[in-house]
């Protein structure tokens, strides 16, 4: 159907078939430009001034960098590199934000990684703001926990370096439309709505 086409109902339960298939082929037309909504909210962590040695932006970038060089799977890189994306509208639950970005696309151990990390990520310093910095213990049992452990050991806490040399954004972006394509293929009108 073409996008000129407009329902006429005001509630669902007066909705034809021909307006849900109306509605599922937009849907279909919208998700497929999801990744460049990512890339353009990702830009947003490209902060002028910040306190941290480099920005988000650049953290991200070496995040990703750093489990590309570690021969991560290719939805582990994307995952390092999207991990922080949730700080741009939710600051005090980005990882939950991540990951629920990411789950359709990926397994449900980097999901649980990404939305955990900042639990697991708060071990480096939480001791230094009042907080428990082993709260990460809470999910010790967990089949993920030590994944976590690592991805924060090894992509997340070190990426602040402003001598380290990171991948640009467009490398990642061919993988980025990979992984958000691989897994999910064409969900249903009715999965989406379900969530």
């Amino acid at each position: 159907m073409s996008k000129e086409y407009k329902a006429s109902w005001t509630a669902f339960e007066s909705a034809t078939q021909a307006d849900w298939e109306a509605v599922s082929d937009y849907e279909a037309q919208f998700n497929a430009g999801l990744v460049d909504r990512l890339l353009q909210q990702f830009k947003v962590l490209d902060e002028e001034s910040t306190p941290y040695p480099i920005n988000r932006y650049q953290h991200s970038l070496q995040a990703a960098t750093r489990a590309l060089n570690d021969d991560a799977a290719e939805e582990m890189i994307i995952a390092a590199l999207l991990h922080d994306i949730g700080d741009v509208v939710a600051p005090y639950n980005h990882g939950e934000v991540a990951a629920a970005i990411l789950k359709p696309y990926v397994s449900e151990k980097t999901y649980w990684i990404v939305k955990h990390h900042p639990v697991f990520q708060g071990h480096y310093y939480n001791h230094y703001l009042g907080g428990d910095r082993n709260a990460r213990e809470n999910y010790r049992d967990s089949p993920h926990y030590e994944d976590c452990i690592y991805f924060c050991q090894h992509y997340d806490q070190c990426a602040f370096d402003p001598c380290f040399d990171s991948k640009p954004l467009e490398f990642f972006e061919p993988m980025l439309r990979r992984v958000f394509v691989k897994n999910c293929g064409h969900m249903e009108l009715n999965e989406r709505f379900e969530g």
